[in-house]
């Protein structure tokens, strides 16, 4: 399954939100971030966008279309393959991957 897609922001134009961490927190944030290659707010934003998606909310907005140019044919097979999932078992497969990946940047 192919990442996300990251949306390209300006600093000068984003929303911007003040968030209060608990203690420690930012580092861990950090650490994750550098592991995936990305600055700290690209690590939440992917991180927000996963669990809205999850829970149903940002379907409209990350609607991959099957003849999207830039799916191969594995990747429009696998995406035809989710949609014909319930809901449930579609939340549940992409919890599956994200503990998946998860672990596997914890191992590395």
């Amino acid at each position: 399954m192919r990442p996300m897609k990251q949306a390209v922001f300006s600093s000068r134009t984003a929303d911007k939100f003040v968030v209060r961490l608990p203690d420690g927190m930012r580092d861990r944030i950090a650490e994750v971030a550098r592991n995936h290659h990305r600055s700290m707010n690209s690590e939440i934003i992917a991180r927000l966008e996963q669990s809205l998606f999850q829970e149903g909310a940002l379907d409209d907005d990350l609607n991959m279309r099957l003849d999207n140019p830039d799916l191969s044919l594995h990747e429009r097979e696998l995406l035809q393959r989710f949609r014909q999932l319930s809901k449930r078992q579609q939340n549940a497969l992409i919890s599956l991957i994200a503990q998946d990946l998860t672990i596997d940047t914890e191992e590395k």
